[in-house]
Order: structure tokens, then C-alpha cells, then sequence
């Protein structure tokens, strides 16, 4: 579902800095060049607003959709999205607005990857409600879909009502841009699997490692299922934590413990088996997570992408 260079075993992707360190557009458009340039399949940013952490330090990315469009103009083959966007920060017609308008620059390389959104601050510093944060993605998830899918819809639910919305113009592809969902929670699965093309996982839900999938993979098959899909037409992704020399640490956001795994580490044949062994996992794609997230970086993950490919 997510285009991927011929013969490769799985595609791969890179996430843009977030709060690792402050990154500027120069840099980000080189990095963002340098992974095309690379032999990089996808582009990823997070959707994030502020981080505040126990010590008072405060930190925050760029915002999302800006820098899209930003990527969308700078590139020219790779796809692109936000790994994931929360529905919570834009009401959900001006949502599908960004969505249609970034794929439209693009020239359809937009995954459309969508979440309920999980930061308090943020939530607080935006006035955006942290009450019945599922419910409300149903809600919101339903609007974006339906308008990307079908161009038009009157919604009267619990917390959002739209009336006779239309979205114009209409994306350039039918039916809009994929859909990506992440989040393997149950409820979460019910509502989107009959609808999204392909999943995403974090790198703490498997432990960053190929050996955690299964479990995960299993819960999104039982779900696609349920809805009456082949699990098979469902993409499965995963962020891979990859550690580079020179790397430290990843600056994060969530700074839960269980977001402290084994990084993936080593000399490109290594880096290269261990991507083979997601693909054998069922995994489709993989976004890495770069410490420490440099253009450097980016071109030195050559060597691994060049042993992946010849198989």
C-alpha cells in the first residue's frame, strides 16, 4: 500500500526530528532531500505541540501539517505523512482540508496516519477536551474518511455535528489518500479496520525487536476479521529504533519507561537482517527512528539499504 522501491523486502522510512533537538527548515529540507536522494521509500513527522517533562523543561516540534506541505514541494518520489495525526488538534472538515490540500502538493504521496492523540499539556495548552478521547476520535474519524472517500456528509454525534459539508476540490485520487491507523488498542481497531489501509505500531509495543510483532500482528488479523476483511489488505508498519554513531539517547516525548528498549545497532549487514526479519514477520514497512537524527546520519544508513536490496 505504501510504494516501496521494486524487489525490496519491505519499505523503509525515516521519522524527521521532533524534540531530539531544535531542527530548523534548512535542515530539515536537506535531511528530508538527502533520505529521497538515499533510496528512502517514506518520509514521516510527528503531530505534536509541546512536551513538558518532570525537571520544568519544556520542548516542541514544528507543526505537522505546515511542514507537509513544506516536504511535499522539497520531494519528489518518497511518501510522506504524520506518524500519527491527532485528531484532537483540528476540527475534523479542516482536517480532511490539510489532508486533501498536502496531498494535492505532493502529488498523491500522502499516508494519511491518524491517532486520538495521548499528551495532557498539549491537550491543555490548546483547550482541546482529554474527556472521552476515543469516542471523539470515532466521531472525527468518520468525518475525515468520509470526506476524503466520498467528497460530502452530514454528521450529528455526541460531540461534533457537521452539517453539509463538502469537500472541494476533491483529492486527486479516488477515494482519497490511504489511511493509516495507530493504534492496536481494541476499541481503536474496531472503529477504523473496516476503513484504513494499513496499521502502525510503535517501537516500545513491540520492544523494538521482530520478535514482538506476532502478538500484535495476531490482535490486528483477529480485528480485520471480525469486520469481514482479509487481513492480508491491511499494511502492517512498525518504527524501528536504530542507534548510529555518535548517538547518545533518543530526547523523546513520551517519557514513559517502557519507551526505553534495546536500540537496533550495528554495521549494515546487520541493520539490513534485522529489517529482513520484520518482513518475515509480515511487516510491509518500517519508519526508523534515528539517534542521533542527523543528515549524517541519514546517508550513513546507505550501506544498509544497499545490502537489503540485494536480498
Amino acid at each position: 500500500m505504501i510504494p516501496r522501491r521494486p524487489g525490496r523486502p519491505l519499505g523503509v522510512g525515516i521519522q524527521l526530528p521532533e524534540v531530539e533537538r531544535e531542527v530548523r527548515w534548512p535542515e530539515l529540507r536537506a535531511m528530508a532531500r538527502t533520505a529521497e536522494q538515499a533510496g528512502f521509500d517514506s518520509i514521516w513527522v510527528g503531530d505534536h505541540l509541546l512536551y513538558r517533562y518532570p525537571t520544568g523543561e519544556t520542548r516542541g516540534p514544528w507543526e505537522a501539517w505546515t511542514t507537509l506541505a513544506g516536504l511535499a514541494e522539497a520531494t519528489e518520489r518518497v511518501a510522506i505523512g504524520p506518524l500519527v495525526a491527532a485528531t484532537a488538534f483540528h476540527a475534523p472538515f479542516m482536517l480532511a482540508k490539510l489532508a486533501a490540500t498536502v496531498d494535492e502538493i505532493s502529488g498523491g504521496r500522502l499516508v494519511l496516519g491518524l491517532g486520538a492523540g495521548w499528551n495532557a499539556t498539549e491537550f491543555d495548552a490548546l483547550d482541546a477536551p482529554f474527556d472521552h478521547r476515543i469516542t471523539r476520535f470515532e466521531e472525527a474519524f468518520t468525518i475525515v474518511r468520509t470526506l476524503l472517500a466520498s467528497g460530502a456528509i452530514d454528521f450529528h454525534g455526541e460531540f461534533f455535528e457537521v452539517r453539509d459539508a463538502e469537500l472541494l476540490p476533491r483529492p486527486q485520487r479516488p477515494g482519497g489518500p490511504p489511511i493509516l491507523i495507530g493504534s492496536s488498542g481494541p476499541r481503536m481497531l474496531a472503529a477504523t479496520i473496516p476503513y484504513v489501509q494499513a496499521w502502525n505500531a510503535w517501537y516500545a509495543d513491540t520492544g523494538n525487536s521482530p520478535g514482538g510483532v506476532a502478538a500484535l500482528r495476531d490482535r490486528v488479523d483477529a480485528a480485520a476479521i471480525v469486520a469481514g476483511r482479509d487481513p492480508a489488505a491491511i499494511e502492517r508498519t512498525v518504527a524501528v529504533m536504530v542507534r548510529m554513531p555518535g548517538g547518545q539517547g533518543r530526547v523523546m516525548g513520551d517519557t514513559d519507561d517502557r519507551q526505553a528498549v534495546p536500540p537496533l545497532e550495528g554495521p549494515p549487514d546487520v541493520i539490513a537482517e534485522a529489517l529482513r526479519c520484520y518482513a518475515r514477520e509480515g511487516i510491509g514497512h518500517v519508519q526508523l527512528v534515528v539517534d542521533p537524527i542527523t543528515e549524517a546520519s541519514v546517508a550513513a544508513l546507505v550501506p544498509a539499504l544497499e545490502v537489503l536490496d540485494r536480498g
